[in-house]
């Protein structure tokens, strides 16, 4: 089967942090540039952070620069995104996605349309 599973997700404190992954089945996420993005209830959805493969560049949303880092493990077909110092603003569901076709981070995690693989998603909450 083709997907992608997220996983990591759960209850912590602000300031706490959380590691999410997202492991590719059916597919190697190698020709791929993949992305994580949230959407909170009320809100558009955010592109948080994407990384290319083929070129190992990155991408951050300026509301997590710096707390969030994205990082693969291409032997586990995975990409992790650590998450520190969390805010209780960035509560949301965390989907990660995979297209083959997009060439920057800055287009993957930015411009809205098709994207080749979603995510079922996985629950943040920072709260107290």
């Amino acid at each position: 089967q083709v997907q992608l599973v997220e996983s990591g997700g759960g209850l912590v404190q602000p300031g706490g942090s959380l590691r999410l992954s997202c492991a590719a089945s059916g597919f190697n996420l190698d020709s791929y540039a993949i992305g994580w993005f949230r959407q909170a209830p009320g809100k558009e959805r955010e592109g948080v952070s994407c990384i290319n493969y083929s070129d190992r560049s990155t991408y951050y949303a300026d509301s997590v620069k710096g707390r969030f880092t994205i990082s693969r493990d291409n032997a586990k077909n995975t990409v992790y995104l650590q998450m520190n110092s969390l805010k209780t603003e960035d509560t949301s569901v965390y989907y990660c996605a995979a297209d083959g076709a997009i060439t920057t981070v800055q287009a993957m995690c930015n411009i809205r349309g098709h994207r080749d693989f979603w995510g079922q998603g996985t629950r943040v909450t920072v709260s107290s």
